[in-house]
Parts: C-alpha cells; sequence; structure tokens
C-alpha cells in the first residue's frame, strides 16, 4: 500500500491562501460503499450501458448502448438517414428484435471503412456484443443460438496473377 502527501492550496478566511496537507491512499481493496460499474451490472434489473465492437469485410463499427428509447445516432446521423436501405435497418434491428428489446436502448455507433452492407454486418455484431455484455446471463444463449455474435469473416477474395479476376480465366482459343 502506497502513501502520498501533497499540499493543497485552501482558501482562508480573509482571501489569504493557505495550504492543507492532503493523504491520499492507493490500494487494491475498494473501499466499503464505493461502486464500479461492475459490481452494479444488472442490480437492479434495469437496462445498463455497454459497448461493442463490430467488424465486416473492411468495416468496423464501435457501438455504444444506453437504456433509453429506441434512438439510434450512426456518425450523428439517424438510422433512416444512415441506412436508406429498409434491408439494412432490418439487419441492424435484428438483435434488439430476437431478444424482444426494442425501444429499451438508445445506440450510439461510429462507422468506419468498407461498404453499406459491410457496415450494416459490422452494425449488427457491435449491437449484439453490447447487449451481451449488458447481460450476458439473459441474452448470451439467445443471441448465440441466432448467430449474431459470430464475426462474418468472409472477404474479397484477392486476384491471382495470369487470371482476370480472383477466379475468371482469360477467353480460351484452341486455334
Amino acid at each position: 500500500m502506497a502513501e502520498t502527501t501533497a499540499e493543497t492550496p485552501v482558501e482562508g478566511t480573509e482571501g489569504e491562501e493557505t495550504f492543507a496537507e492532503v493523504t491520499t491512499f492507493e490500494s487494491e481493496v475498494p473501499v466499503e460503499g464505493e461502486y464500479t460499474s461492475e459490481s452494479l451490472a444488472g442490480r437492479f434489473g434495469d437496462p445498463q450501458p455497454a459497448a461493442g465492437l463490430g467488424r465486416r469485410k473492411n468495416a468496423i463499427a464501435r457501438v455504444r448502448i444506453i437504456p433509453g428509447t429506441g434512438k439510434w445516432k450512426i456518425n450523428g446521423r439517424t438510422l433512416e438517414d444512415y441506412f436508406p436501405n429498409k434491408v439494412h435497418q432490418q439487419e441492424v434491428n435484428e438483435p434488439f428484435k430476437v431478444l424482444e428489446l426494442d425501444g429499451r436502448y438508445d445506440v450510439i455507433a461510429r462507422i468506419s471503412g468498407g461498404g453499406v452492407s459491410g457496415q450494416a454486418g459490422a452494425l449488427r455484431l457491435g449491437v449484439a456484443r453490447a447487449l451481451n455484455e449488458a447481460d450476458v446471463d439473459n441474452n448470451r444463449a439467445t443471441l448465440k443460438k441466432a448467430g449474431f455474435l459470430s464475426r462474418d469473416d468472409r472477404a474479397v477474395e484477392r486476384k491471382k496473377a495470369g487470371l482476370k479476376k480472383a477466379r475468371k480465366a482469360p477467353q480460351y482459343s484452341k486455334r
């Protein structure tokens, strides 16, 4: 256990500055009555804030979920503005639908890289991981069974030398 002493300026009675000695202790044992986010998680049955990271193709989504009313903020825009295609909107909402948690969390996400489809997949994985972190005991089995906690590792196959594309060979002429 380490002890440090520092002098901190304290306001005097008539505007004069005096110094009071402040002692701080660094300990590994939490003080009685002090709570951490881990000790409070799931304590009252309320939805808990959580974070998750999702990747798909070249897209990366950093997601935070906060108990709220179901608002989405993706790179400062709403879900409808960021993903105008209904298919992508449904894809990112699937983890909430499976857990029947529609409208219980606000989602704040930063997405970078990739295209629209890859970003939607990355966001879905990030949301699923955040929901899993929020309540592991209740959510994990359902999310795992639905396949939302698995990263889709498919990516674009590279072009090979001597071929036009990854697998397409140049036209063959017999004579």
